[in-house]
């Protein structure tokens, strides 16, 4: 993909639906009781991971370009795999899934793509261990990934090391099925999309600061649930509307959820002219049309407190700040380092290329701003994130930037390059 300067955005658009709450919304519809129907789902390379492995297990899903409609096989309806389930790139279908099926009485195996296998599946399997589950794994650690069947799991309760939805969530479904109450603490809050919808499914869940705890469930209920937009794929045309002179773009529909809204808060201290309009409760998230209109930004700092709401947003964040003014300094994200790619790696060497001034910590970043940017060839490391980023910085770079591998967009948002070129003047 090639991306030139541009003089100015200016439009309204949508993005994608929340990837996030697709996963979990087909998930708990597979293991619910009845039909359940999921509108403005994300249709993508991730979440049909998820699909595909369900759809192995016997449950039926039918997709019109809308909509899902599930008719669930109940909590323990699922049926053995005839073969192994491949995630692909999906870390969320992995780690989500591998709870599921510590609590089934059949084995799984789950493989994935040259870059998930990469990724640290320790962090999961370590408390389903501890709950009774026997795993196998590459190194203890890496996909492959083999669950062998087990009668009856236990209830824990659980302190993780990381802040990771992901993690709590895999718990969090083992926990259906484990008896007793499990219990999962984590250091700073993550996001909450699973607590929000096991409620809604009927799960017996509760939620006490930074502990959340779910107790054995013998049914969980079909529902209807639309899907907002995804304020990850948001945050790429927020901070382009920041950063491209004389710039006016409206997002409509995207999930403020207050364990997803670090971006706006980092933004915000920044400087950005950002507008909230239309606020409402939809399927139990919070939803706002955003407003964004170029800004003069400042620089900024922020660490471990808030990175949890954010985490997937800082490349775009690392993008913004090499437009704003003075030292930012961005700390207490070790965690993309395990990502699609290494993206504190990613994200600074490719933005250096373009002529940005960004130090590589082993936690996060220094930035100094703002810069000129100047066209360059850069490498997305077949991170869609990356990718993304890297566009939103050529419309404001001299001449022409040329992105290797662009392709991968499509594991979150299939069409971003032609909303893109929608709103490019």
């Amino acid at each position: 993909m090639k991306v030139n300067k541009v003089s100015k955005i200016n439009g309204i658009i949508t993005v994608p639906a929340d990837k996030s709450i697709t996963h979990r919304a087909i998930m708990l519809s597979s293991l619910a009781t009845g039909k359940s129907y999921i509108n403005n789902y994300l249709k993508s390379d991730d979440c049909l991971m998820t699909m595909n492995a369900f759809k192995q297990m016997g449950v039926n899903i039918e997709q019109t370009e809308d909509s899902l409609t599930i008719i669930g096989a109940g909590i323990n309806g699922l049926k053995n795999p005839v073969k192994e389930i491949y995630a692909g790139n999906s870390g969320t279908t992995t780690r989500l899934l591998s709870g599921v099926l510590a609590g089934q009485k059949f084995s799984s195996t789950i493989t994935g793509d040259a870059s998930l296998s990469k990724r640290p599946m320790k962090r999961v399997i370590e408390p389903l261990s501890l709950m009774g589950a026997n795993i196998t794994a590459k190194e203890n650690n890496f996909l492959p990934m083999t669950i062998l069947p087990k009668e009856n799991l236990k209830a824990i309760s659980y302190t993780s090391p990381v802040a990771s939805a992901q993690v709590k969530s895999c718990i969090l479904f083992a926990g259906l099925y484990a008896d007793g109450t499990t219990t999962v603490t984590e250091p700073i809050k993550s996001r909450d999309h699973s607590e929000r919808m096991f409620k809604t499914f009927g799960a017996d869940i509760s939620v006490d600061g930074l502990s959340v705890s779910v107790k054995k469930c013998n049914e969980l209920y079909a529902q209807e649930v639309t899907v907002p937009c995804d304020i990850s794929s948001a945050a790429f045309f927020i901070v382009a509307g920041l950063i491209v002179p004389n710039s006016n773009i409206k997002i409509l529909n995207v999930n403020i959820n207050k364990t997803r809204d670090g971006i706006l808060t980092v933004l915000k201290s920044m400087g950005a002219d950002i507008v909230l309009d239309n606020v409402r409760t939809v399927s139990g998230e919070d939803v706002a049309d955003i407003e964004i209109k170029t800004s003069r930004l400042n620089s900024t700092s922020f660490g471990k407190e808030i990175v949890p709401s954010l985490i997937d947003e800082i490349p775009i964040i690392v993008l913004a700040a090499t437009q704003a003014e003075g030292q930012t300094v961005i700390s207490g994200a070790k965690e993309l380092k395990v990502k699609e790619s290494d993206r504190i790696h990613s994200v600074a060497s490719q933005l250096n290329k373009m002529g940005a001034d960004i130090k590589e910590t082993d936690d996060g970043f220094i930035i100094n701003g703002p810069t000129k940017l100047k066209g360059a060839t850069v490498d997305s490391f077949d991170d869609h994130r990356i990718a993304m980023m890297l566009s939103i910085a050529g419309l404001i770079a001299e001449g022409e930037t040329e992105i290797l591998n662009s392709d991968c967009v499509k594991i979150s948002f299939a069409n971003f390059y032609e909303v893109l070129k929608k709103i490019c003047k």
